[in-house]
């Protein structure tokens, strides 16, 4: 679907779990003086404006990044991350998941980046500053995932994060992400999908933890951002947990928890 923009939700609640769990693998990957390739399916537009009128118009962030980014410690990788972009852009600035990832990954760690959607795609050119270890690709980022694995250098992360607006994205992740794990056994994944009311996900879940038995799952609740919404909360599924992550996990939740 080609309908999705990520502006009129960037920065909420969901967006804080995601980005707070994939700053910390990364920063966790980059301590070893070993290069390694990151991988986004689903790139987005890689910088938001929170003071926008998509944004401004679902109020999303002020439940998100508003509430929580305090919360976490100031040498977490997704709070200095967050800060350093509101440093350089402004304080009602949001980093997507390709900023996040270009400032905690090195000169020699390779970077790969699609999105299909042509605004948003545009704007992703825009919003990247240039640098020789980034590629973005105008293309699916699914079919990207499968063409590219296993990357070279061959230690790395995938982070998978579609809209999820049609029900066949739960049947074609939970076939896709076994795949490949096996042509790449070594690979961290991250795939994060929404917790909505009619529990849609669950058949994928199932389906992912027969096929990948130490699969481990990071979940946070929280109220829908509006009373029509239905989502309900966040979820993240990890392959190749990195180690210290369900700890990190656990730490994020409770910042979730608190009132």
């Amino acid at each position: 679907m080609l309908s999705y923009q990520h502006n009129y939700h960037a920065g909420n609640a969901a967006d804080v779990h995601k980005h707070a769990l994939l700053a910390t693998t990364l920063a966790y990957m980059t301590r070893k003086d070993k290069a390694l390739t990151y991988m986004e399916s689903h790139a987005g537009r890689g910088l938001y404006d929170l003071s926008d009128a998509a944004a401004r118009r679902t109020g999303e962030s002020d439940a998100g990044v508003t509430r929580l980014l305090t919360r976490f410690p100031p040498d977490h990788p997704w709070r200095e991350t967050v800060e350093r972009t509101r440093a350089i852009h402004g304080s009602t600035a949001y980093p997507g998941s390709p900023l996040i990832a270009q400032h905690l990954l090195r000169r020699f760690d390779s970077i790969e980046l699609a999105e299909l959607h042509p605004q948003e795609y545009a704007r992703l050119v825009e919003a990247m500053p240039k640098a020789p270890n980034t590629r973005l690709h105008k293309r699916d980022g699914l079919e990207m995932a499968k063409a590219l694995t296993p990357p070279d250098p061959r230690r790395g992360c995938l982070m998978i994060d579609p809209s999820w607006e049609m029900r066949d994205d739960y049947g074609t992740l939970a076939k896709l992400v076994p795949l490949i794990h096996r042509k790449w056994n070594v690979g961290v994944i991250l795939l994060w999908y929404p917790l909505l009311a009619d529990q849609r996900h669950k058949p994928m879940v199932s389906a992912l933890r027969a096929a990948i038995p130490d699969l481990f799952i990071s979940e946070v609740r929280f109220p829908p951002a509006q009373a029509h919404h239905g989502m309900q909360g966040s979820a993240m599924a990890v392959v190749n947990t990195p180690w210290g992550l369900e700890q990190a996990a656990q730490d994020i939740a409770h910042i979730f928890e608190r009132t």
